[in-house]
C-alpha cells in the first residue's frame, strides 16, 4: 500500500501513535478462548456430548442391583393361643442382567457415534465462529477510531477554511456566503465526531464483552498490508472443498444419519429382547411359625428371560411416524445447508477477489481525491474556485480515505471467513492476519 496510518498522522498532524504495549489480534483471539461466553459454553456441550459414547456402549453391558430390606415384627396371635412374637428378617439379594438382543439398544449405541462426531463438528463450527467474531469487533474498533480521527481532522481543516472565510470576508474579499458555507460544514462535522466517538464506544464495549477485560489501545493495520488472491483461484474449488470439510454440513449429516437410526430403532419396538438374567439371595426371618425357630434361605438362579411387546396402546406405530417425518426434517435442513454453505463460500471467495480490486481502486481513487483537494486549494487562492468546491473535495478526500480503510477490513475478513467456509480457519490464519498489523 502507498498510504498508511501513519502517513494519515503525518498529513493530519493528529495520528495517535499506538502504545508500546498496544494489543493485537492474536492476543484479543488468545484471550478470548478463556473468557468468551459463548464459546466456553460450547466447550462444555462438546464435553457432555462426549459422554454419549460411554452412555451408549453402557446400554451393551451388564447391569448390577443390589437390593436389601431389615424388618421389625411384633405379631400377637389369639387363637389358638394366645402369643406374642418379636422378631426380625432382613434380607439381600444381587441381580444381573445382561443384555443378549436388544435391536433398540444396538441402536442406540450406533446413535451415540453419531452424536459424538456431531458434537465434534458444532464444537469446531464454534471454534471457526469465535475467530470470525473477535476479528470483527476488533476490525469494527479500528474503523470506529479511524472514523473519529477522520471526522477531527476533517474538523481542524474546515476550521481552517471557516477562519479564512471570515478573514476574506472582513476585508471584502469574499462573500457572506463563503462564511455560511464553512460555518454549515463544521457544525455538521462537529455532530458526525460526536456519533463517531460514541460509535467507538460501543464497539469497543462489544470487543470487550469477548475477552471480558478493556482492550486498552488496538495495534493498527500497517501500511505494508499484502493483498493475496485465492489459492486455488478456482471458486468452485473452495466450493468442493467445502462440501467436503465445512463443519455445519458435517453438523447437518450426523443430523439426517442420526434421524435414520431413529427410523430403524422405533421400527424395531415391537421386537423381542432376551437377556441373561441371574439372582442371589439371603433372607433370613428370626420365627418360623412351622417350625418354631429362625430360617435362613439362599437361593441363585441364572437363566434366559424373554420380554415380546405386544401392543402398546399404538405409541410404538406413533413413534415410528414421528422418525419418519424428522428423518425428513432432517434431510430437508441437510439439503439446505448445502445450498448455504455453498452461497457463503462463493460470498467470501468473491469479498477477497473483489475486495483485492476495491482497495486498489479506492487507493487510486484516494490520490486524485487528494490531487483535487490540492488543485481546489490552488484555485481558490488565485480565484478560479469557490470556498464550496474547497470544502467539498476535502470531503470526497476524508469519504475516500474512509472507505479505502473499511475496504482493507473487509478484505481481511474475507480472508478470514473463506477459510473458515472449507472449515480450515485456525490460529495459524490469525497470526497471519496479525502480521497486517503494527
Amino acid at each position: 500500500m502507498n498510504l498508511s496510518r501513519t502517513t494519515l498522522s503525518v498529513i493530519l498532524a493528529l495520528g495517535i501513535s499506538p502504545l508500546a504495549g498496544a494489543a493485537d489480534l492474536l492476543e484479543l483471539y488468545r484471550a478470548a478462548q478463556s473468557q468468551d461466553a459463548t464459546f466456553g459454553a460450547a466447550r462444555a456441550a462438546r464435553d457432555a456430548g462426549q459422554e454419549k459414547l460411554t452412555q451408549g456402549r453402557a446400554l451393551m453391558l451388564p447391569s448390577v442391583n443390589l437390593t436389601a430390606n431389615t424388618t421389625k415384627n411384633d405379631v400377637h396371635t389369639v387363637l389358638p393361643v394366645d402369643s406374642t412374637k418379636k422378631y426380625n428378617s432382613h434380607g439381600y439379594g444381587v441381580s444381573l442382567v445382561q443384555p443378549l438382543f436388544r435391536e433398540q439398544n444396538w441402536a442406540l449405541y450406533t446413535e451415540s457415534e453419531l452424536q459424538v462426531a456431531q458434537s465434534e463438528a458444532q464444537f469446531k463450527q464454534a471454534e471457526q465462529d469465535l475467530v470470525l467474531r473477535v476479528a470483527q469487533a476488533y476490525f469494527d474498533v479500528l474503523i470506529a477510531q479511524d472514523s473519529v480521527q477522520l471526522a477531527a481532522a476533517q474538523k481542524t481543516a474546515i476550521a481552517q477554511q471557516l477562519e479564512q472565510a471570515k478573514r476574506n470576508f472582513e476585508v471584502g474579499t469574499a462573500t457572506i456566503t463563503d462564511t455560511h458555507e464553512a460555518q454549515a460544514r463544521y457544525d455538521l462535522i462537529i455532530a458526525q465526531e460526536i456519533a463517531a466517538q460514541s460509535a467507538l464506544e460501543i464497539k469497543r464495549r462489544g470487543l470487550q464483552q469477548l475477552v471480558n477485560a478493556d482492550p486498552g489501545q488496538l495495534s493498527a493495520l500497517g501500511q505494508n498490508l499484502k493483498l493475496e488472491p485465492p489459492q486455488p483461484a478456482s471458486v468452485d474449488q473452495w466450493v468442493e472443498d467445502a462440501r467436503r470439510s465445512n463443519p455445519q454440513l458435517a453438523i447437518a449429516q450426523a443430523g439426517a444419519e442420526l434421524a435414520d437410526k431413529e427410523v430403524d430403532r422405533n421400527r424395531g419396538g415391537h421386537l423381542p429382547t432376551i437377556d441373561i438374567v441371574a439372582n442371589y439371595n439371603n433372607s433370613y426371618t428370626g420365627y418360623n411359625s412351622f417350625t418354631g425357630g429362625a430360617t435362613d434361605i439362599r437361593s441363585t438362579s441364572v437363566g434366559l428371560q424373554l420380554n415380546m411387546p405386544l401392543f402398546q396402546g399404538g405409541a410404538t406405530q406413533s413413534k415410528w411416524r414421528e422418525a419418519d417425518a424428522n428423518r425428513t426434517r432432517a434431510n430437508q435442513e441437510l439439503e439446505n445447508a448445502r445450498r448455504n454453505v455453498e452461497v457463503q463460500t462463493r460470498q467470501a471467495y468473491l469479498g477477497v477477489v473483489n475486495g483485492i480490486a476495491q482497495v486498489q481502486a479506492l487507493q487510486q481513487a484516494l490520490k486524485s481525491s487528494e490531487s483535487l483537494l490540492e488543485a481546489s486549494k490552488l484555485g481558490h487562492e488565485v480565484g478560479v474556485r469557490t470556498n464550496l468546491d474547497v470544502l467539498n473535495a476535502q470531503q470526497q478526500a476524508y469519504a475516500t480515505r474512509r472507505d479505502l480503510y473499511q475496504a482493507e477490513y473487509n478484505y481481511l475478513i474475507s480472508q478470514l471467513r473463506l477459510k473458515a467456509a472449507v472449515g480450515g480457519l485456525v490460529e495459524e490464519d490469525v497470526t497471519r492476519v496479525n502480521q497486517a498489523l503494527h
